[in-house]
């Protein structure tokens, strides 16, 4: 199995993790050394000020009032509305619909409809970038070449080159980037990843994962229209990106603007929203990086209410180190499929709504050993995931240090290509292959290749019985090669 640079010893994933754990259980009311040690807070500028945008800014103000070094002190938005709203709760704080108080900061933020502002500002050191897809790749890029921190929301980008191009970037920067797959602040894969290098369940062939649900109205229709949405108060062409290249130039749609998950110029459905965030956790855990080939199928279904993305899809990817990893998810039915890695020795199997995983052992014919009963290995899961991610995120800031955030791009770049030549794959109807560099049209060579390794010398593989050695082409039908 390929695996990750990640040599964290036992011993430290334990302390790791308990303290995420901790402090994601609503501990924060006093400020780590670390937190306390740094003098000057870091100034967040929001750009994307929607349901997610304000999720981040009610756990920045959280955080601040922790005595944790974060300030928001920028909010960028299209829309009015989103800005004025989001500008309020920053200086007076607001109630959530918890009933909890949030303090605000008594400062006004710096205001704007137009993200390039919010780069060109000295006091805002993080960028969090909660837009609509098709604009996080571009920000991202900016915001690092600018000298900024970014914490991105998945996927990281629209399309492949732009995966490329952010990872690129992030290098060259030296700064730290986090993209918003929160699980992976998650505890558990990295420990599933720590038994796999140890050889807990052998040879990794296969994965699977899974995000099934249903919703009465469609889903990503929940986003409500408005009669407030209009030209007027929604800047369109900003939103849309034409001249940046982003999205075509199109009439002004509300349902476009606020349900863009729906649509492909501005999002892929379950592709980026919930294949990502899944596929993330499964590289996490089992090392694995970039395919060598995928192919999607699916369609829409039961949702044919005007969108473009399917409401049914399944994506399988196939490794060269010898792993197929395998997506479904379908948003008419929450009945699900396991989520598991399976190995040669055994299986590793997760409960998202539960601590820790189980592992189950092959039968001992297989294993060679006595111990063939179920185990579960116990690992605490973060109260908040955000919450955790952010940690991480500000902890690698404090460290200057990209590689230690859970999610870094080299990470999110392997789970977006993935995902984009999974929609690729599912709009077009071909199977695709990944060179390293760039996406091709999928051909015979990777089946082949695992055809000449079988019949070639190898001794990967099970030990063949005594009889296999009678097998072999004859020379002739006097001559016996087995002697």
């Amino acid at each position: 199995m390929p695996t990750s640079d990640d040599n964290v010893s036992r011993r430290q994933f334990i302390n790791t993790a308990g303290a995420a754990a901790a402090t994601a259980a609503g501990l924060l009311g006093a400020p780590s050394a670390a937190h306390s040690g740094t003098r000057e807070p870091l100034g967040v500028g929001l750009i994307g000020a929607g349901a997610r945008g304000r999720a981040h800014l009610d756990l920045l103000l959280r955080l601040r009032a922790a005595g944790r070094p974060v300030e928001p002190v920028a909010v960028c938005d299209v829309f009015d509305r989103h800005r004025e709203e989001k500008t309020e709760i920053v200086q007076f704080g607001h109630r959530t619909s918890s009933g909890r108080r949030v303090q605000g900061t008594s400062r006004r933020p710096f205001c704007t409809a137009d993200y390039r502002q919010v780069l060109d500002r000295p006091d805002v050191d993080i960028v969090v970038i909660a837009t609509p897809d098709h604009w996080h790749g571009r920000i991202a890029v900016d915001a690092l070449q600018a000298g900024k921190h970014v914490y991105c929301e998945r996927p990281m980008t629209h399309t492949v080159h732009e995966a490329l191009e952010v990872v690129q970037a992030w290098r060259q920067s030296g700064r730290v980037m986090q993209v918003g797959v929160q699980r992976t602040s998650d505890g558990r894969f990295r420990a599933a990843h720590e038994l796999i290098r140890a050889g807990g369940i052998g040879k990794v062939v296969q994965a699977q994962t899974e995000y099934f649900r249903n919703s009465a109205g469609g889903q990503w229709r929940s986003t409500g229209l408005s009669r407030d949405m209009t030209p007027r108060r929604i800047d369109w062409e900003m939103f849309l990106g034409t001249r940046f290249g982003l999205a075509p130039a199109m009439p002004f749609d509300r349902a476009k603007f606020a349900q863009w998950r729906c649509y492909w110029p501005f999002g892929s459905g379950p592709f980026g929203e919930l294949f990502v965030d899944r596929l993330t956790q499964m590289l996490a855990a089992t090392g694995a990086r970039f395919p060598r080939r995928v192919t999607a199928g699916g369609g829409i279904f039961w949702e044919l209410d005007g969108r473009d993305v399917p409401d049914t899809v399944t994506l399988v990817a196939d490794y060269d180190e010898g792993m197929q990893m395998l997506v479904s998810a379908t948003m008419c039915c929450d009945h699900a499929i396991e989520q598991c890695i399976r190995g040669q020795q055994g299986t590793i199997v997760f409960d998202l709504s539960k601590d820790g995983f189980d592992v189950l052992p092959q039968r001992p014919q297989i294993t060679r050993s006595p111990q063939g009963r179920r185990r579960h290995v116990a690992v605490p899961r973060p109260a908040d995931e955000t919450l955790a991610h952010w940690e991480n995120f500000l902890e690698a800031i404090e460290r200057n240090d990209p590689a230690h955030c859970h999610n870094p791009p080299d990470l999110a770049a392997a789970a977006t290509v993935t995902v984009l030549m999974g929609v690729e794959s599912y709009r077009n109807g071909q199977v695709l292959e990944w060179d390293g560099q760039s996406v091709r049209l999928g051909g015979s060579d990777f089946a082949l290749g695992w055809e000449a390794r079988s019949h070639g010398t190898a001794k990967a593989g099970p030990r063949p019985p005594a009889y296999q050695k009678l097998a072999g082409p004859w020379p002739s039908s006097d001559i016996d090669p087995a002697g």
